[in-house]
């Protein structure tokens, strides 16, 4: 969890959460600059490079806030390599080709995972009720499958995280039920009751 935040040390982190991590919240909330701040933090700890998958219409109209002391000009932030994507399909491509990578990242962050997957696309694909939900659990699957490749293949060299973010609305995440399966640590943004109403 601290990875989350700016930190002063370089030393490494026991890795409670190596695998896949769920950052979920309401709209608007910090994620994107939660998220960056992960891949800072997760290339310095390492010495490896990050991806951050995102919209780029996304990230361009909020893009994140840097923590105190992240100087744009870092040479570290070089290490963190952005990669933009329309759909769920560019995401398969991704990771269908990720055990052929010759260094694994230290971190794959995917903003806004379920945004990927429109539920027109994946009814025209699957035609099925429940088209979005068929799309995202067999990406989810084949994100699972290439992390653990990474984390058999790096041993104990390190580590490779897939960290995901979502828009909750109320209290839970809306896709809670299929995250569950294959996310090992889910974490909530809250945004207490007396700010809620603010601009």
């Amino acid at each position: 969890m601290e990875r989350f935040f700016s930190s002063t040390s370089n030393a490494p982190r026991r890795d409670e959460d190596a695998g896949i991590i769920l950052l979920s919240g309401p709209p608007c909330c910090g994620k994107t600059s939660l998220l960056f701040q992960f891949a800072v933090n997760s290339a310095a700890e390492s010495g490896r490079g990050v991806v951050f998958i995102c919209s780029k219409g996304s990230l361009e109209s909020n893009p994140p806030f840097l923590s105190q002391g992240v100087d744009p000009s870092m040479s570290l932030l070089q290490r963190i390599q952005i990669k933009y994507i329309e759909d769920g399909d560019e995401i398969i491509k991704y990771f269908a080709a990720f055990h052929l990578l010759d260094n694994f990242p230290a971190a794959v962050i995917v903003d806004d995972f379920a945004d990927f997957f429109s539920e027109r696309s994946c009814q025209q694909k699957y035609g099925t009720t429940r088209a979005r939900d068929l799309a995202m659990v067999r990406v989810l699957a084949l994100c699972h499958n290439a992390i653990a490749h990474a984390n058999a293949k790096l041993g104990t060299l390190g580590s490779c995280n897939l960290l995901l973010s979502d828009v909750q609305q109320g209290d839970t995440p809306r896709l809670l039920f299929i995250y569950k399966r294959w996310i090992n640590s889910i974490y909530t943004i809250r945004v207490p009751k007396n700010l809620e109403k603010l601009p």
